[in-house]
């Protein structure tokens, strides 16, 4: 599970994708991510209306709170996403992490090579522990703080759409696979050709 810093002998390219780049499946993991939100939005509406999101009974200072409350969870929560990335990197045996965003995707990356099981653990890493957590604070809170912790529990699952295309798409690969991941970027190595 551990990764390496340097591509073994006999090693070759076999696979890369950049979702910066590749428009095509950039639309594929938005759309992915936008039929998980769909999925997540409407069966929650039947057991707390949306509305009460906007319950101003208690007065309008309630409700600016959990709208300021939300937008700050979301901007901690992207960033403690890719924390979790990078400590999935650390346990695996990452020396440097890199962190960035490019304007569409916030990203944890490294020059490090790892193998498609650890690759796996690291992509999932966040979406399981957040979904956890998530879940937990989602039944102590108030009925109207459900909707701002469920919309970030929304966030969570739907954001990533793009390691749930990885991991299934990897998972397809032989086993002997190494990924590098640079951010945005990944690049499959493989011993031997395979079908794609």
């Amino acid at each position: 599970m551990k990764s390496t810093n340097t591509l073994p002998e006999g090693y070759k390219e076999y696979y890369s994708i950049n979702l910066q780049q590749n428009k095509k499946t950039a639309l594929l993991v938005n759309l992915l991510a936008l039929l998980i939100s769909v999925a997540m939005i409407v069966p929650m509406c039947f057991f707390v209306p949306f509305f009460t999101v906007f319950d101003t009974s208690n007065g309008i200072i309630p409700l600016f709170i959990r709208t300021a409350s939300l937008i700050f969870l979301l901007i901690a929560y992207i960033i403690l996403h890719e924390l979790v990335h990078g400590i999935a990197m650390k346990i695996c045996g990452t020396k440097k992490v890199k962190y960035g965003f490019t304007g569409m995707y916030a990203f944890a990356g490294s020059d490090d090579y790892y193998g498609k099981g650890a690759y796996i653990f690291i992509a999932l890493a966040p979406v399981v522990l957040w979904g956890i957590v998530l879940a937990v604070i989602n039944f102590l809170v108030p009925t109207e703080w459900i909707w701002i912790i469920y919309l970030i529990q929304i966030t969570n699952i739907s954001g990533a759409a793009g390691d749930f295309w990885v991991t299934a798409k990897f998972s397809s690969f032989p086993k002997e696979i190494l990924i590098r991941d640079c951010g945005v970027g990944m690049t499959v190595y493989s011993l031997s050709d395979f079908p794609k």
